[in-house]
């Protein structure tokens, strides 16, 4: 697989817990029985008990007006952009790439190349970025001889700011699973070190560690290391150079 990173959008969370919230205030207001209580008004009526909310108290269990408040204003804090949001989005541009690949782990032999394009582009008005890669790559044919395929694949990241970490998915025409990524950056190194696990085969669990290097403003270069019988190795390369 090549390098790359699908979340729900704010305002899908925002409008559920607006559904939430009103569904247990009709919840509390449906037990309301018909006979006259304390603290009750009757309708002009004179049939149905109306609740007096100048006095009203939320149920126990249930978040009150100024809960509900201060949670509004907490998601809207998590859904704005900062410096890490506008980490990932200047790697935007097209990269041509050359992909180097051992897949037994073994970095002393020669490695099968191939080359390719990535598109990266931000969207969400920044708070994610997309990558969608082309190439051609050599794979066993039906006869067990190398035959040449045309890999694509596309990938999702972002900054969690709930989790204070990066995220990411990748999905490719290689297989049918989504591989769901976390990771950190060093500033020292220019680095970001995102770890996952994969699946290739049924039981055939994986543990991923993966280093993207920023070079520079026109050059990366990807690591992707996996554990083969309880020992970490490399097992693919990938020179990154950003088209002008």
């Amino acid at each position: 697989m090549i390098t790359g990173r699908i979340t729900a959008m704010k305002t899908s969370l925002i409008i559920t817990t607006f559904i939430a919230a009103t569904s247990l205030a009709v919840s509390s207001f449906a037990q309301t029985t018909t006979s006259p209580a304390s603290g009750s008004k009757m309708s002009n009526m004179g049939q149905v008990a109306v609740p007096d909310n100048s006095k009203a108290v939320a149920p126990a269990g249930q978040p009150s007006a100024a809960d509900m408040q201060k949670m509004m204003e907490q998601m809207m804090e998590m859904s704005k952009l900062n410096e890490n949001h506008k980490l990932l989005s200047s790697g935007d541009g097209t990269w041509d790439y050359t992909v180097k690949m051992w897949m037994d782990g073994d970095a002393s032999k020669k490695p099968q190349e191939s080359k390719g394009t990535a598109v990266r582009k931000s969207i969400m008005e920044g708070r994610f970025v997309e990558m969608d890669v082309t190439g051609k790559m050599q794979m066993p044919g039906p006869d067990g001889k190398p035959k040449e395929m045309t890999f694509k694949g596309h990938g999702m990241e972002g900054y969690d700011n709930v989790k204070k970490k990066f995220v990411g998915t990748w999905m490719d025409n290689m297989g049918t699973s989504i591989m769901m990524s976390e990771g950190t950056y060093d500033p020292a190194t220019k680095s970001f070190t995102y770890t996952s696990e994969m699946e290739p085969l049924p039981g055939m669990k994986t543990q991923v560690r993966e280093v993207l290097k920023l070079t520079d403003n026109t050059h990366m270069n990807f690591e992707w290391y996996e554990n083969q019988g309880g020992q970490e190795k490399k097992t693919m390369e990938i020179a990154y150079t950003k088209k002008k």
